[in-house]
C-alpha cells in the first residue's frame, strides 16, 4: 500500500512533468517549408568551396564510387527563433533574470529553437529520395547527417567533387558552389563534409628527454608545478579537484591509455583513465601520427588539473565532428579543442555552422574553451595569406580563446634545485611575458591573437586595452605556452617529450573550468553543473577583481610568413601586436590565479590563508623618540612552496597601527609599514604582526619609544622629477623634493636597497615607505614607490625628527625625464658623432618587468636577457630623426632609473641636436646633445 507521503511525491512529480511538456509545447515551432519540392528550382549556398581547394591543386573529379560520410546539413533558425535566442544567451548570464545559469536540455532548445517536425521530415525525405542515407538528425533539430557515393553527392547538390593535391597531402573537396531546392531557401543554411580539410593541431613539441629540473637553468612544467604556478593548490586543499565533473577532449585520432596511464603515475596523479567515445556512424580514424601528440597532450593536462574529474575523448576523422556530437548529446558542461584554422582558410559558412553550435552549447551551460593558435599575429602562417589574421573556433564570441604567455623569471628564484612531490619544483607564481619564440624556432611560433573579420565585437567585450573599433578580439585569456621555456611533460607514442603551444594552455584552462563547475555545486550556489559562455564574466571580473589576474603587459606576437621561392605578390613584412597593460591582443586579460579567480567569481572565499611555517617582524630603527618615525618590515614564509599574499595587521596591545599588503616571489613576502612614535606608548612598546588574521601566525618587537626631541617644522616649496625637474610623475620614480628643515644634516645612501630612514628623515607616499637617495636641509631625493596608482593623486609625507609636512601631487602612469648636467646635456655622453652608440639615463619610466621592489635594483650578475624593462613602449628621436635603441633596462645596481643604448643616425647636423625619450607615449623634456664631426 502506497503511503500519503509517497502519494503526494508522485502527484508532484506527475504535475512536474505535466509543466514539462506545456513549456515544450509552448515552443513548438512551425514549418517554414511551404512550397513543394522541386529539384529544378534552386538556390546557392555561397561560401561553401573550401580556401584550400584551389584550381592549380585541381587533380580532376574523384571516382564517383567515393563515400563521402558524415555530410551535415545544418538548419537555420528563423529571425524570430535568432532574436529570441540571443536574448536567452544574454538572460542566462545575467544575475537579475530569472534564467540566469537555467540551462536548457537538446531536446528543450529543439523545441524553441530547432527546425519543425514537418520541415525535417521533408528535408529528410529528399535526401533520401537523392540516394543519400540519412544517418543521424539532431536532438536540438539543428541539423541533420547524411552518407553517400560522390555520385550521389554530386548529383543532390549539383557539384562536383574534386581532388586536390595540397602540401603534398591529397584531399576531396566540391570544387563548385552546393546547390539545393528552392523551396528550403531560409531553412537550410549550410552544408558540411563536402571535403575532408580539416583543422589543425596547435602542439608544439621539444624532442629531448628531460630531467623535469635540468641543469642549465632549464626548468619543464609537471602538473605540481603548474598547479603551484597559477594557485590551484589551495584549491585542491579544499576539495576542488574535479570530483562529479566531466569535461570533454574533442580529437581526430584514436589513443593509447597507456600513455596516459604513465603519465599520471609518473607525476603522482591516482588512476584516472578517460572514456573513449567515437561518434555514431563517423569514419573511424585509427591512430593517426600526425593528431596522437594533441590528443595526449589535450587528455593529459586536462587531467592533470581537474585530477578527478571524469574526461570524455570524443574522436572522429574530424574534429569538428567530435564537437558537434558533444554538443548535441550534451556529454560534458566544460569542452576543449585545440585545433584552429585561420578566416581565411575557414570559411564565413563553416564558421557560422560553428557559431551556431557554440550559441547552443551555451544554452545548455557547456563552456567551450578553444586554443588562439601558434602563428601569433599572422595565424594563417601561409604565404597565400601572410598578415594579419586571427584562429576559428577561438574567434567566435561564445568560444573562450586562450593565448600564450611565456615565464620571465629574472633573476628571481622560482625553481627549486631538486623536484619534490609529483616531480614538481615550481616555487611559486612566476612572472610572465607574452609567448613568441619565432626567433629561436625560426618561423611564426607566437601567441595567436588580433581582430576577427568575421565576428563582430560583443558587447561583453569591454575594459581598458580592448580596442574600440567593432571587431571581436582574442585571445581572452592565457597561460604559459613556450615549448622552450618551460615546456608542459607529456607522455606520447610511449614516450616522455616536451610540448608547448596554445594546444598546453588550453585543456589546462579547461580544467580551471571544471574546478569552477564542480564549487559551483557543491557550494549551493546553482543545482546544476555549467557556466555556459564564461566570456562575459571574464571580462568584469577583470574590471572588478583584477588581482584574479596576471596583467601579461610586455612583449609581442609579431611575426614574419616567409615567401616561398620566386614568389611574386608576397611581401614577408613582420605583422602582429604589442602586449599592453589590461588586454591586448597577445594574451587577452591575462593569465589567472585560480584561487582567486574561483573566489571572484563565486563572490566565496573558497580556501583559507596559506600555510606558514614562519614569520618575522623587524624594526627600524628600534629607538625612536615619540615625534620620530620607525619602518616594521613583516616576512613570512610558505610551507609549501607558494608565496604568502594578503595582508599584514600590526598592533600595540589593543591598538591598531594600520596593516600593509605582502609582496615578493620564490615562496617569502614582506609587508613595511611606517609607524611614528606618537602611535606608540612611551618606554618600552611590544608591537604585533599578525598575517590575515590568523591568531596563530604572528611575529612580535620591542621598541623604545623616547621623549619629545624638538627641531624646526619641515616645509615643502616644489616637488620635481629627479632627471628633469618638471613637475612629472610616475611610479618607481626618482623624485626631488625642494624645501626647507627637511633633514638635520646632509647624507647619501651608500647602500641597496635603499634606506627608508635616514638620519631620523622619513617618507611616504599613500602611507608606503619610499625609500631615500639623499638628504639635506633644502632638498630630499627619494623614490616613488611602485605600489602608487598611476593616474591618481597621491600624497606625500615627510617627517623630519617627528615633524611632518605634506603635498599632494598627480602621478601618470609614465613620466620620463633625462638625466641632464648644467649644460642640459644628456649624461654621461653630452657630445658624440653620428654613428657612434652612447647612453643616457631615464627616470619615470613607471611599471617593469620583471617587477622589481621599490627601492632595489637587479642583483648583480643578472643576465643582459633579463634584466627589467619598461612595460610601456619606450622611443626616441635625436633632432627630430626616430632612433631604435640597442638596449633599454635598468642595470644593475640602479634603483628607479633605466639606461638607454642608442647610435647617433647618420646624416644629422653637427651642433645641438634635441633627444627626446617617449615613454608609453608621453614624451619627456629634450636633453641638449651636441652632434661633433
Amino acid at each position: 500500500m502506497m503511503s500519503f507521503n509517497q502519494q503526494r511525491v508522485r502527484k508532484l512529480a506527475a504535475l512536474s512533468v505535466t509543466v514539462c511538456v506545456a513549456t515544450i509545447h509552448a515552443y513548438a515551432q512551425a514549418n517554414r517549408i511551404t512550397s513543394p519540392v522541386e529539384t529544378a528550382k534552386r538556390f546557392t549556398l555561397a561560401g561553401h568551396i573550401p580556401p584550400r581547394a584551389r584550381a592549380e591543386f585541381d587533380q580532376g573529379r574523384v571516382s564517383p564510387s567515393l563515400v563521402l560520410t558524415h555530410i551535415t546539413v545544418a538548419l537555420a533558425p528563423s529571425a524570430q527563433q535568432q532574436a529570441d535566442l540571443t536574448n536567452l544567451l544574454a538572460a542566462q548570464q545575467n544575475p537579475s533574470t530569472p534564467d540566469y545559469h537555467h540551462w536548457l536540455t537538446p531536446e528543450q532548445y529543439a523545441a524553441r529553437f530547432g527546425a519543425g517536425e514537418g520541415d525535417l521530415s521533408q528535408i529528410k525525405s529528399w535526401l533520401e529520395t537523392e540516394g543519400l542515407s540519412v544517418t543521424g538528425i539532431a536532438r536540438g533539430r539543428n541539423w541533420i547527417s547524411a552518407d553517400g557515393t560522390a555520385a550521389q553527392v554530386e548529383r543532390a547538390f549539383q557539384t562536383e567533387i574534386h581532388e586536390y593535391v595540397v602540401d603534398g597531402e591529397t584531399h576531396f573537396a566540391n570544387a563548385s558552389e552546393p546547390s539545393l531546392p528552392a523551396a528550403f531557401s531560409g531553412v537550410i543554411s549550410g552544408i558540411r563534409g563536402l571535403n575532408d580539410f580539416r583543422m589543425k593541431p596547435a602542439a608544439r613539441s621539444l624532442r629531448e628527454v628531460p630531467q623535469y629540473t635540468a641543469g642549465r637553468n632549464v626548468h619543464y612544467m609537471a602538473p605540481n608545478d603548474f598547479a603551484t604556478i597559477y594557485d590551484i593548490n589551495p584549491l585542491y586543499g579544499a576539495g576542488v579537484d574535479g570530483t562529479g565533473q566531466k569535461l570533454v577532449v574533442a580529437g581526430q585520432t584514436q589513443v593509447n591509455l597507456s600513455d596516459i596511464e604513465t603519465f599520471r603515475s609518473a607525476y603522482g596523479l591516482a588512476p584516472n583513465d578517460p572514456q573513449l567515445v567515437q561518434v555514431p556512424n563517423s569514419k573511424n580514424p585509427g591512430i593517426s601520427s600526425a593528431d596522437l601528440p594533441e590528443a595526449d597532450l589535450d587528455l593529459e593536462w586536462s587531467g592533470a588539473v581537474a585530477r578527478n574529474a571524469t574526461i570524455i575523448f570524443v574522436y572522429s576523422s574530424d574534429v569538428m565532428s567530435s564537437i558537434q556530437y558533444a554538443i548535441d548529446q550534451n556529454l560534458a558542461p566544460v569542452i576543449t579543442s585545440s585545433y584552429g584554422l585561420c578566416e581565411q582558410e575557414t570559411g564565413r559558412a563553416d564558421a557560422a555552422t560553428f557559431e551556431s553550435w557554440a550559441r547552443q552549447g551555451n544554452t545548455q551551460g557547456i563552456t567551450w574553451v578553444n586554443a588562439s593558435g601558434d602563428a601569433g599575429g599572422a595565424d594563417c602562417d601561409d604565404s597565400t595569406n601572410p598578415g594579419l589574421a586571427v584562429d576559428v573556433p577561438a574567434a567566435i564570441p561564445e568560444v573562450t580563446g586562450v593565448g600564450g604567455t611565456e615565464f620571465n623569471e629574472g633573476s628571481g628564484q622560482y625553481w627549486s634545485a631538486t623536484n619534490g612531490n609529483g616531480q614538481g619544483s615550481a616555487l611559486s607564481y612566476i612572472p610572465e611575458t607574452s609567448w613568441n619564440d619565432s626567433a629561436q624556432d625560426g618561423g611564426p611560433s607566437a601567441s595567436g591573437g588580433g581582430a576577427s573579420t568575421f565576428f563582430s565585437r560583443p558587447s561583453w567585450q569591454t575594459g581598458p586595452g580592448v580596442p574600440s573599433d567593432n571587431a571581436r578580439h582574442v585571445p581572452d585569456v592565457a597561460l604559459a605556452a613556450s615549448a622552450d621555456h618551460d615546456g608542459y611533460l607529456v607522455y606520447t607514442g610511449g614516450q616522455q617529450e616536451i610540448f608547448g603551444g596554445t594546444s598546453a594552455p588550453t585543456p589546462s584552462f579547461a580544467g580551471l573550468v571544471a574546478l569552477l563547475n564542480q564549487y559551483l555545486v557543491s557550494s549551493g550556489t546553482q543545482s546544476s553543473a555549467g557556466v555556459g559562455n564564461l566570456n562575459p564574466q571574464l571580462y568584469s571580473l577583470a574590471q572588478s577583481a583584477s588581482s584574479a589576474f596576471h596583467d601579461i603587459s610586455t612583449g609581442n606576437n609579431i611575426v614574419t610568413v616567409s615567401c616561398p621561392p620566386r614568389s611574386q605578390n608576397c611581401a614577408a613584412s613582420p605583422v602582429g601586436y604589442t602586449a599592453g597593460i589590461g588586454y591586448d591582443q597577445v594574451t587577452g586579460l591575462g593569465s589567472v590565479d585560480a584561487d582567486l579567480f574561483l573566489s571572484a567569481y563565486t563572490g566565496k572565499t573558497i580556501t583559507s590563508v596559506r600555510p606558514v611555517t614562519s614569520m618575522t617582524l623587524v624594526a627600524s630603527p628600534t629607538s625612536i623618540a615619540v615625534n620620530g618615525t620607525l619602518n616594521l618590515t613583516a616576512s613570512v614564509s610558505s610551507s609549501d612552496g607558494t608565496t604568502p599574499t594578503g595582508t599584514i595587521a600590526f598592533t600595540e596591545g589593543t591598538v591598531s597601527l594600520g596593516s600593509a599588503v605582502l609582496s615578493g616571489s620564490g615562496g617569502t613576502a614582506t609587508a613595511t609599514l611606517a609607524v611614528s612614535g606618537a602611535q606608540l606608548s612611551q618606554g618600552s612598546a611590544l608591537i604585533t604582526a599578525e598575517y590575515n588574521g590568523q591568531s596563530n601566525t604572528t611575529a612580535t618587537v620591542t621598541v623604545t619609544v623616547s621623549a619629545v626631541t624638538t627641531s624646526a617644522k619641515p616645509s615643502i616649496t616644489a616637488l620635481a622629477n629627479g632627471a628633469s625637474f618638471k613637475p612629472v610623475y610616475a611610479p618607481g620614480m626618482v623624485l626631488t623634493v625642494f624645501g626647507s628643515q627637511l633633514a638635520g644634516t646632509t647624507d647619501t645612501a651608500s647602500t641597496v636597497p635603499l634606506p627608508k630612514t635616514m638620519d631620523s628623515v622619513a617618507a611616504t607616499v599613500n602611507g608606503v615607505a619610499a625609500p631615500i637617495y639623499y638628504v639635506s636641509a633644502g632638498q630630499l631625493n627619494i623614490q616613488i614607490p611602485y605600489e602608487t596608482a598611476a593616474n591618481s593623486t597621491a600624497v606625500l609625507n615627510i617627517n623630519n625628527n617627528g615633524q611632518t609636512a605634506s603635498q599632494s601631487f598627480t602621478v601618470a602612469a609614465a613620466a620620463p625625464g633625462i638625466f641632464i648636467d648644467q649644460n642640459g646635456a644628456p649624461v654621461p655622453n653630452g657630445s658624440a658623432s653620428p654613428g657612434q652608440e652612447v647612453v643616457l639615463y631615464i627616470t619615470g619610466a613607471g611599471a617593469l618587468s620583471p617587477a622589481v621592489a621599490t627601492g632595489a635594483a637587479p642583483a648583480a650578475g643578472t643576465p643582459l636577457a633579463n634584466l627589467p624593462v619598461p612595460t610601456q613602449m619606450v622611443s626616441m628621436t635625436v633632432g627630430g630623426v626616430p632612433v631604435l635603441p640597442q638596449f633599454v633596462g635598468v642595470p644593475s645596481g640602479l634603483v628607479g632609473v633605466v639606461q638607454i643604448n642608442y647610435t647617433v643616425p647618420t646624416g644629422i647636423a653637427t651642433g645641438p641636436q634635441p633627444v627626446v625619450v617617449t615613454v608609453g607615449g608621453v614624451q619627456s623634456a629634450p636633453a641638449t646633445l651636441t652632434v661633433t664631426n
